[in-house]
């Protein structure tokens, strides 16, 4: 087994030894769960890689969102270049899911468009953990939703020899069957291609090729090559092909689901009748039928995802397969920012209920298809082994489950058995010094009168010295609206907020770091773990205004973006001073006094952090480019609205010149995106509509 060997041009400083210490130690006692309180810029990720190096465990890292998840796999990959570090989100650029509004008897069909490299990535992530051990997921929340099950994944497996005996029509039959599709003339990711003995395949989990040379039913050679170049990288004595898709099914499983799905299918029948519901009777008769159909035709359906419980051999309830369970069963979970992550992890189950039911009760699904969800909340945590919850500012939730692991462990072990594994813990485990010194930001509070010309005065001086300005405002058109307004007086500025699409939001904060522009304004996602260290003022608008936005762990998380320069400034302005403020400021004042008393101790000189732009993870430029606002904006001038006239969008149409056709298309197209964030699944539905004619025309 390859094992986890960090590699750093740093050790372990400030308050960093201390932590990897008491985790590690915590850990190897058996301490269920701990918490890591670390205050911006304190090297979180280093003290949880050197965790890793030191337990050698598999592990997985759950973030809050896409954009933190990449940032935080490119650090896990320059800490172990050695070893598997994967990605592991969502996979979809556009979803709008199946639905029903029964006000106005509208069905909407499922729809989504697919993030190939994204997908890549998965199948990357469960590739690995079948086959080492020195394994690292970082995933977003989506790793709690159904993929299918981990036994079947690896049982679908084909393993090719160097000389060894394979009919080329076997091997076809059986990438068949793990979802390849055979294209001899654009071959792609997920298929393979027959040129005489030859066989290309194209892994659905990487970029490099494997090429088969027959020779009769004999394989004569086997190499790895390059994509793009067709240059051979090595020879291979040995390969296997794991499957294209994540959910598969036995055929005799299969066989024995469909009659199943038969069985309630009837049952479900005979209860809208004996309810009077003949129209939701016929249709689950007949969407059903169709459904069975397919898939003992082609062996597959659209919405297949809805009979999984059938096919793992589940119970009605029981919890689906997701990522946890392709991990083995002592493995380590770490929960980054788990004051966000947890809540949304709670919340997942309840909000993807709710639209199945309506579908259950109307007759387009099946009772199954509820079965095909996320976790529940005390599902995920059956699942879970050994838990550290990482944050600047963690919830009670996780203190709750730290302080109650601690007495555990203390009630059930004597003090000779914990020895010195324990002996200086406490918890939570804080890590508030930083490794270069840097203070927490100061803290000025300024009354909202001419508050804009006044930061306009504190911007121009930060640009004078190339430093970068964070301003958080309360909503999505209040950050639109003060872009336009600092546009106008020549302020190099840009806005972020959650209707910008997800691998933009790496690149406009990769722009601000590398000074194309000086400020960026935005709601909450200018918060958690950003890692922004060229920012050195954070301006905080309606401070007073109390709520999520302006709790007192929230101004906490926006006042540590400023903690990462030298110079880093905080200001807030408010006409009252509330309690979430007060405390937020005190908590800050408590870490600056300890930050002082360290340095004074140690003789330290506070140093600037000097980070590196890393290559990016995923490339923007792969995917569309215009975020959802700007598209908002630009429907709205050609007429694209509430009540969608599209007669100006035709006749325009008729007339634009394919490069024209093709903006219009992504404006279009990024629109119905909007309306699906925004659960307009009709709005949604008829731009879709729209869109299609469009494309015929």
């Amino acid at each position: 087994m390859t094992a986890f060997k960090l590699k750093s041009n740093y050790k372990p400083t400030g308050d960093q030894p201390r932590a990897i210490t008491n985790l590690s130690n915590g850990i190897k006692a058996g301490l269920r769960d701990q918490v890591l309180l670390g205050v911006t810029g304190s090297g979180k990720t280093f003290t949880m890689a050197n965790v890793i190096q030191n337990i050698q465990k598999p592990t997985l890292v759950i973030s809050h969102n896409k954009t933190l998840a990449a940032q935080l796999t490119q650090e896990f990959k320059e800490y172990f270049p050695q070893n598997a570090v994967e990605y592991f989100v969502s996979y979809y650029d556009y979803y709008q899911p199946e639905a029903y509004v029964p006000q106005t008897d509208t069905y909407i069909a499922k729809e989504t468009q697919i993030n190939d490299l994204i997908d890549k990535l998965r199948l990357s992530s469960t590739t690995s953990l079948l086959t080492r051990q020195d394994v690292v997921i970082v995933a977003s929340v989506s790793c709690i939703y159904n993929i299918g099950s981990p036994m079947e994944y690896g049982r679908y497996l084909v393993t090719l020899k160097k000389g060894g005996q394979y009919p080329r029509e076997g091997l076809f039959k059986d990438l068949i069957r793990l979802r390849y599709e055979r294209n001899d003339f654009e071959p792609k990711r997920g298929s393979f291609s027959v040129r005489g003995e030859v066989v290309t395949i194209y892994p659905a989990w990487q970029d490099d090729l494997f090429r088969i040379t027959f020779l009769g039913n004999t394989i004569e050679s086997l190499y790895t090559v390059e994509r793009v170049s067709g240059k051979r990288i090595r020879e291979e004595d040995g390969i296997a092909i794991y499957p294209a898709k994540h959910y598969l099914t036995a055929e005799e499983r299969q066989k024995s689901g469909i009659e199943l799905i038969k069985s309630d299918l009837q049952e479900r029948i005979e209860y809208f009748r004996d309810n009077d519901q003949l129209l939701e009777a016929q249709r689950i008769e007949e969407r059903t039928n169709y459904d069975i159909e397919m898939m003992e035709q082609v062996g597959y359906c659209s919405g297949i995802e809805n009979y999984s419980r059938y096919f793992d051999g589940r119970s009605p309830g029981e919890a689906p397969f997701t990522l946890l369970d392709y991990f083995p069963k002592d493995y380590l979970l770490i929960i980054d920012e788990s004051h966000i992550t947890v809540p949304q992890i709670r919340g997942m189950y309840f909000g993807d209920r709710s639209r199945k039911q309506t579908l259950i009760d109307f007759g387009f699904r099946l009772p199954s298809a509820i079965d095909n969800r996320p976790l529940r909340f005390t599902e995920f945590w059956s699942r879970v082994n050994q838990a550290i919850y990482t944050s600047a500012t963690p919830e009670e939730f996780e203190y709750e489950r730290a302080s109650a692991a601690l007495k555990d462990i203390e009630k059930n072990k004597t003090p000779e058995q914990l020895g010195k594994l324990l002996s200086s813990y406490t918890t939570p485990v804080e890590q508030l010094v930083r490794p270069t010194g840097i203070l927490d930001p100061e803290i000025e509070i300024r009354k909202t009168e001419g508050q804009i010309p006044d930061l306009i005065i504190e911007v121009a001086k930060r640009v004078e010295k190339k430093e970068r300005v964070l301003i958080t405002t309360l909503t999505k058109r209040m950050a639109e609206d003060l872009t336009d307004y600092l546009k106008e007086r020549d302020i190099s500025v840009q806005y972020i907020h959650a209707d910008v699409e997800t691998l933009e939001r790496t690149n406009i904060l990769e722009k601000l770091r590398s000074g194309e522009f000086d400020v960026l304004v935005g709601i909450n996602l200018l918060r958690e773990g950003l890692d922004l260290p060229e920012v050195s003022l954070v301006v905080i608008l309606d401070a007073d205004k109390e709520g999520f936005l302006r709790s007192e762990r929230s101004l906490i998380q926006v006042m540590g973006r400023a903690a990462r320069h030298l110079n880093g400034k905080v200001i807030m302005y408010a006409d009252n001073r509330t309690k979430s403020m007060d405390k937020a400021i005190n908590e800050v004042d408590r870490r600056r006094n300890i930050q002082k008393e360290y340095n004074v101790k140690n003789n330290i000189t506070p140093t600037q952090i000097v980070k590196p732009i890393r290559k990016k993870l995923i490339d923007p430029a792969d995917f569309i480019k215009e975020d959802i606002g700007d598209s908002y904006k630009k429907g709205k001038e050609i007429g694209i609205d509430s009540e969608f006239d599209m007669e100006k969008v035709k006749k325009e149409w008729v007339e634009m010149l394919p490069p024209e056709r093709t903006k219009l298309l992504r404006t279009l197209e990024n629109q119905m995106r909007y309306y699906a964030k925004e659960l307009l699944f009709e709005e949604a539905a008829i731009l879709r509509d729209q869109i299609k004619n469009l494309k015929t025309d």
